[in-house]
């Protein structure tokens, strides 16, 4: 009898045991059927949220694609603005600058009318005596350039004499005798002018070399042709290298 009480309280037990177990088990399958809805749930807004950010971005790509379009159209107008007000500005500064001359032109053309009315003087007159000015202004042209070439025979000349007598004179060049020089051979210290016979270098003339208004160094010139001279520089005046370039002038002009 002891035995069956037993049992029966054991499988009670066992029955009262099952039954907890299926009540947590129960509760652990809620637990997590709840979880799981509340992940889906969760899921979903994030989707949604997310779906509703690209298409913010896409938007927002497309507003600044279209931005970029209207700058770069904008920038476009502004430069073409510019450049035809630059053209206009220049176009009237042009017209100012014609209407100045034209009205200069006017002014002289009235002063000459007012000169030649007061003169007397009928229009064949001052047309011989403008043939005659011009005429007498050409024979002066000619016999300015006649004295020239006559001065530098009579330099050369004189440089000639003084080399053949061995005077040390200074030779004299002209006052405003300019040149460059051309071609530089430091080893053997000449150089080559861009000036000869017809601008009025002489043999034996010495020449100053300068660059940006600096002295560099004096040099000679020893062999003079037509419209070229080689020159060497005299030791004792080089302050600098010289190069292709450089001014000379005479270091003794003629008054």
């Amino acid at each position: 009898m002891l035995i069956r009480i037993s049992l029966i309280v054991a499988i009670v037990a066992g029955l009262l045991a099952g039954a907890l177990n299926v009540v947590k088990v129960r509760d652990k399958i809620t637990t997590l059927i709840t979880q799981r809805d509340d992940f889906h749930t969760q899921r979903d807004q994030v989707q949604a949220q997310l779906d509703t950010t690209r298409k913010d971005l896409a938007k927002t790509k497309d507003d600044l694609t279209q931005t970029q379009q209207q700058l770069a159209d904008t920038t476009k107008q502004r430069d073409t603005a510019v450049a035809d007000a630059k053209t206009q500005t220049k176009r009237a500064d042009d017209l100012a600058d014609k209407l100045t001359k034209t009205t200069q032109d006017r002014d002289d053309a009235q002063a000459k009318l007012a000169a030649y009315q007061a003169t007397g003087l009928t229009a064949d007159q001052v047309g011989g005596l403008n043939k005659a000015l011009k005429s007498s202004q050409n024979e002066l042209e000619a016999v300015k350039e006649e004295n020239g070439v006559l001065q530098r025979t009579v330099s050369r000349l004189t440089a000639q004499i003084n080399e053949l007598i061995g005077s040390n004179s200074t030779v004299y060049l002209r006052a405003d005798l300019k040149g460059k020089i051309v071609a530089v051979d430091p080893k053997w210290d000449f150089v080559v002018l861009n000036i000869g016979g017809d601008q009025g270098v002489l043999p034996d003339g010495e020449l100053l070399v300068s660059r940006n208004g600096k002295l560099v160094a004096k040099v000679i010139a020893r062999s003079v042709q037509k419209d070229r001279s080689i020159a060497n520089v005299v030791p004792g005046w080089q302050l600098g290298d010289v190069i292709e370039g450089d001014e000379v002038t005479p270091a003794h002009p003629a008054s």
